[in-house]
């Protein structure tokens, strides 16, 4: 099975709120459906070690760990999802939150607080082989050596399946997508050399530095 590349990742879906303790500590309510957004393919970066540059210049810049699939193939209705994904990782939902919040209050589109260029850093893709692979283990993000977030896909108000039917059926997966799920509560701000761990279980999957 070949492991993916960030080259290969294609269209990249978010969803929003998908964790109740998330959307509380923003102070936001809980979508009736799944909220998606969307990242360009450019905000697409690997957490191999190295020094990754953000924004320094648009105010707090916020990590969110989430859970990743990338799909293998295209999406059909009543595909099983082991068969649709074929590796998984944990990743980050990176956000400039004082531009988002100039968003909300505006309406308008989240695009410049979400899609900047590295805004989507990735662990080491692990493979998908059965969906009873992600059941009993949790992730978790490391920032400075001092855990700050761990979440269980259990804990989703929306699961992967039905996040998989309500994204493919209305807008399509296909090879090379991915699809971030959502954050648990404990998102906080990065800082200028900020040192990033993401957990499967206990196991490190990624890390890196970050320079603002």
């Amino acid at each position: 099975m070949t492991i993916p590349g960030t080259a290969d990742c294609r269209n990249i879906y978010c969803v929003g709120r998908n964790y109740r303790l998330h959307a509380a500590e923003l102070g936001n309510a809980v979508p009736a459906s799944p909220m998606i957004f969307a990242k360009p393919s450019h905000a697409a970066v690997r957490l191999d070690g190295t020094t990754i540059t953000l924004p320094a210049d648009r105010g707090a810049v916020h990590y969110e760990a989430e859970l990743v699939w990338i799909a293998g193939r295209h999406y059909e209705p009543g595909i099983a999802l082991h068969e649709l994904y074929s590796h998984f990782t944990a990743g980050l939902d990176l956000t400039l939150r004082d531009v988002q919040d100039d968003l909300k209050e505006k309406g308008y589109p989240w695009l410049a607080a979400k899609g900047f260029r590295h805004s989507a850093p990735l662990g080491d893709w692990l493979p998908y082989e059965a969906e009873a692979e992600t059941q009993g283990r949790t992730f978790a993000m490391r920032l400075n050596g001092k855990e700050v977030q761990r979440g269980d896909a259990n804990d989703m108000v929306f699961d992967l399946a039905a996040l998989t039917a309500h994204v493919g059926g209305l807008y399509g997966i296909g090879p090379g997508d991915l699809l971030f799920t959502g954050t648990p509560a404990g998102v906080g701000r990065l800082s200028d050399g900020d040192e990033v761990e993401l957990l499967w279980g206990d196991d490190t999957i990624g890390k890196g530095t970050f320079r603002l």
